[in-house]
């Protein structure tokens, strides 16, 4: 009899592969391509500068996510996450490059990489305070943070714009929700499960009419773009452009402990500390890879967790195609612009949804959790509400010392390390080990002899 084969090993058909894989890369693609742009705009980088950083950031990307997903060496949690350029770490690197240029940014990032890797096994001890009321609390907190990003998608994408939240935007991306939902009330099996990919190119057909399309970067792309090396000068180290980037990891391996953990909740894939080591060994890695190949710090891409709660496809090699599919675009410029010309209101209608279903995921995982006398009420209430702070007011901590926003303006981030000290203050403090009645047991009997 043939070994049962868990959901997250699961090989499906190369077909089913591809079109699940594709469905990945086409969610997370707008987040994928934004750090490259916001960093080339606070540089004064020309467009040809700018299609290079992108190009090195897709390919990058994907290499990291197959490390990731399939596991090579002792690097990749083995787990469906797909990887891309954090955000975590674009205030560093803009004060890095307005002293240093790209070289610094670059030189910072191999640095950072390299002192994440070293710590990846001593980091990997945190697993121990990640309980299910924690782990809930930031996979809610995930979903909940990510929801501003599908809003300003589905206004038109830029907040300052004065089209933003025009009725034509408002409407394409309700008319794309209401495609997914009806698409999950009336099928199942496989086209329930790409319903967000059948959205997403439904919504960019409707808006070719309504001129809400722009395929001239199409024309212009060009065919093929090989990454080099080190293509804008071999990196600068410089030590004050490294400690700024080294916080930023921290910050990074923060969050992607928290997203490994709700992933591993979403596929039934218990994470150990073994796991944690060799997911976050992967970060790091592909983070020195994207230094030495002109791009900057990778993490796990929270985006893609709501599309594996929303589908309930586990298997792992789908984001390993789509690691395939990210990487090809970045060395095929001309199908990148593509991907690239979908219309950000159809992003943020299926993004209601996918974000939405993280956060969902997090509720159901607190739903597990004992509230009945214990502190555990306490904990979420005050985690979430410090986690929110940035999403309700992103100026509330400009006062703080550069290093304390760094950590602060992350909501994930903040309110994860505020569940992780409340579990340990309300749950460990005083607790006794497992044992410790046993132990008690046997004392008092020994006593009466």
């Amino acid at each position: 009899m043939a070994d049962h084969v868990a959901p997250v090993d699961e090989m499906l058909p190369r077909g089913q592969l591809f079109v699940f894989g594709l469905q990945h890369v086409m969610a997370m693609y707008a987040g994928a391509v934004a750090v490259p742009i916001i960093i080339a705009n606070s540089l004064g980088l020309s467009r040809e500068e700018l299609i290079y950083l992108i190009n090195a950031d897709l390919l990058v990307g994907g290499i990291a996510t197959i490390i990731q997903s399939l596991g090579i060496w002792k690097l990749g949690i083995r787990s469906p996450i797909m990887q891309g350029v954090s955000f975590a770490a674009v205030t560093p690197m803009v004060m890095v490059g307005a002293q240093h240029g790209l070289r610094g940014i670059f030189g910072a990032t191999i640095a950072a990489g390299l002192i994440g890797f070293l710590i990846s096994p001593y980091f990997s001890r945190l697993i121990r305070f990640f309980p299910p009321v924690v782990t809930g609390t930031i996979i809610t907190l995930i979903g909940i943070s990510l929801m501003p990003v599908a809003v300003r998608w589905a206004g038109g994408g830029n907040a300052s714009a004065p089209d933003f939240g025009s009725l034509k935007y408002i409407g394409l991306a309700l008319v794309v929700l209401l495609f997914v939902i009806l698409m999950f009330k009336f099928f199942t099996g496989f086209f329930q499960s790409i319903a967000v990919l059948l959205g997403l190119i439904f919504g960019t057909i409707i808006a070719i009419p309504l001129g809400m399309t722009n395929f001239s970067q199409v024309a212009t792309a060009s065919w093929l773009q090989i990454i080099i090396p080190f293509n804008f000068g071999l990196p600068i180290f410089d030590l004050a452009s490294i400690l700024a980037m080294t916080l930023a990891m921290l910050v990074i391996m923060t969050e992607t402990t928290g997203d490994m953990v709700a992933v591993g909740e979403i596929v039934g894939q218990k994470v150990d500390r073994e796991g944690l080591t060799r997911g976050l060994r992967a970060d790091c890695f592909s983070t020195m890879l994207g230094g030495v190949m002109n791009t900057f710090p990778h993490s796990a891409f929270a985006q893609n967790v709501g599309l594996l709660a929303l589908t309930g496809i586990r298997s792992r090699f789908v984001v390993v195609a789509a690691g395939i599919i990210l990487a090809a675009l970045g060395l095929f410029p001309k199908a990148a612009a593509v991907v690239a010309a979908i219309p950000q209101p159809v992003l943020g209608g299926a993004g209601i949804a996918l974000f939405g279903m993280v956060a969902a995921s997090g509720i159901r995982s607190l739903g597990k959790v004992k509230f009945d006398g214990t502190n555990n009420s306490m904990l979420v209430a005050v985690s979430l509400g410090l986690g929110l702070i940035p999403l309700a007011a992103p100026a509330f901590y400009h006062h703080m010392p550069q290093w304390a926003q760094l950590i602060l303006h992350s909501g994930i981030t903040a309110g994860s390390l505020a569940a992780i000290v409340l579990n340990y203050f309300f749950n460990e403090i005083g607790k006794k080990p497992d044992n410790a009645e046993d132990v008690e047991a046997e004392t008092a009997a020994y006593s009466t002899h």
